[in-house]
């Protein structure tokens, strides 16, 4: 799938993003503002923002189909510069 065209007339991949949380454990808020920090920081460079609710304490951020956050691997919640910085890579290529 082809992005916008950018300001100077190319287009890029645009990326896809997807937030595994547990809704019972009240992680709303961390997933919210994860979702939030991306939009505002690529705007028209993610095709979709999934937020999935799950159980078992779960906070996992796939990009493009890559694991880049797991509360279980890494522990606690992800930085968003960290998030961030995964999907700009994934622009790149």
């Amino acid at each position: 799938m082809q992005g916008q065209p950018k300001a100077d007339g190319h287009t890029s991949q645009r990326v896809k993003v997807a937030i595994t949380y547990c809704a019972s454990c009240g992680y709303e808020p961390q997933t919210l503002a994860l979702a939030s920090a991306l939009m505002q920081e690529f705007v028209y460079d993610l095709a979709s923002i999934e937020l999935i609710p799950w159980t078992d304490g779960t906070f996992d951020v796939v990009v493009d189909g890559d694991l880049v956050h797991s509360m279980l691997r890494e522990g606690g919640f992800p930085e968003h510069s960290t998030i961030i910085q995964a999907v700009r890579e994934r622009l790149v290529h």
